[in-house]
């Protein structure tokens, strides 16, 4: 009797871990009881993007995951292999940032088809479904990027924008926003747009051919941080890379709020940033995957982390991140609030 009572008390707490098991959201792995999911980092030669990686398994922790990770360097023909191995691995989500917004639908497709969601960090795909899009507002890059040239240049002068790929929903975003902004407030700003395709080497030879035939351009908008080490050494070479309150001094925006972005606007070799949350795109990409294979669904509007979700097309959601302006004085610059460099909220002043 006595061995009788012990087995069912047995089967009883194996049965109670069962059911807590299956509450706890998702289909466990046979190794660790964790949801697997798949996350695809997009490249490993920018240092937000290295930011990103080091960030995801350190939230995939925190939030239960097992994870599986590839890298697709900026290549859509190798995310699209790379989300087949994830499907062979058996994962229940997969996290990807596709830098070809248009080419990834039908990887996409593949996914829904075997009912594996997807979230999309940073680009939002052109067509294709996703169960969210976890990204900033990138036409308020363009939009802060020119309200602080603009009001810096004060109306007037000539300005390079270093474009990313537009190709990409981000490089386009950020440009017409840039573009919008300008023709709409400063209109006596001249802007030369450069497409670089993301590619430091493809910025850097483009500035130096526009301030040989402009040399008195003003300012420069770098659509993101890769074209950051280029932009210094051509401003040096031509004699530009002065402090800000000297006359030969040209005004520099970038988009990303990297370490080396914050240590540049203390030090007065660039002016402003806006900084893209590289922590939080990868705590919120495996939020979301971890909610959808727990088969919860989201509704347009404020969440509890300080950001929006809003609906960009029928059936496709966006949470966009908070993605603040960042200066030297923490001013307000065409009534755009910044941060100061030194915030001790910016994820780029507390990377280890």
């Amino acid at each position: 009797m006595r061995l009788r009572t012990v087995l069912c008390s047995t089967a009883s707490v194996v049965s109670a871990l069962a059911l807590l098991s299956a509450c706890a959201g998702g289909s466990p792995t046979a190794s660790s009881g964790e949801p697997l999911v798949g996350v695809d980092y997009p490249r490993s030669d920018t240092d937000f993007w290295n930011s990103y990686i080091k960030y995801t398994p350190q939230f995939a922790k925190e939030l239960g995951l097992n994870l599986k990770t590839t890298n697709s360097q900026n290549d859509v023909a190798k995310l699209t292999a790379n989300a087949q191995t994830f499907i062979s691995q058996g994962v229940k989500g997969v996290a990807m940032a596709p830098q070809d917004t248009a080419a990834i639908a039908p990887t996409l497709a593949q996914l829904e088809a075997k009912k594996i969601p997807v979230v999309t960090v940073d680009t939002r795909p052109d067509t294709g479904k996703v169960y969210m899009v976890v990204r900033a507002d990138n036409r308020a890059y363009g939009e802060k990027a020119c309200r602080f040239l603009g009001t810096k240049l004060g109306g007037k002068g000539k300005v390079v924008m270093l474009q990313g790929d537009l190709a990409s929903v981000n490089g386009r975003d950020r440009t017409e926003a840039f573009n919008d902004c300008m023709k709409k407030n400063y209109p006596d700003i001249k802007v030369f747009g450069e497409a670089t395709n993301w590619d430091g080497a493809v910025a850097a030879q483009k500035l130096q051919t526009d301030l040989t035939a402009h040399p008195d351009i003003k300012g420069v908008y770098m659509q993101s941080s890769f074209a950051l080490s280029g932009t210094l050494q051509v401003l040096k070479q031509k004699g530009l890379l002065v402090g800000p309150r000297d006359e030969k001094h040209v005004f520099v925006v970038s988009n990303d709020g990297i370490p080396e972005e914050l240590k540049d606007i203390a030090a007065g070799k660039i002016d402003a940033t806006v900084s893209q949350p590289a922590d939080l795109y990868a705590k919120y990409a495996l939020y979301y995957l971890k909610a959808a294979i727990g088969g919860k669904t989201f509704q347009p509007g404020r969440t509890d982390h300080d950001s929006t979700i809003i609906e960009v097309r029928d059936g496709l959601l966006e949470d966009q991140l908070s993605a603040p302006l960042v200066t030297a004085d923490g001013a307000t610059y065409g009534g755009v609030a910044s941060l100061k460099s030194d915030d001790k909220s910016l994820w780029g002043g507390n990377l280890g």
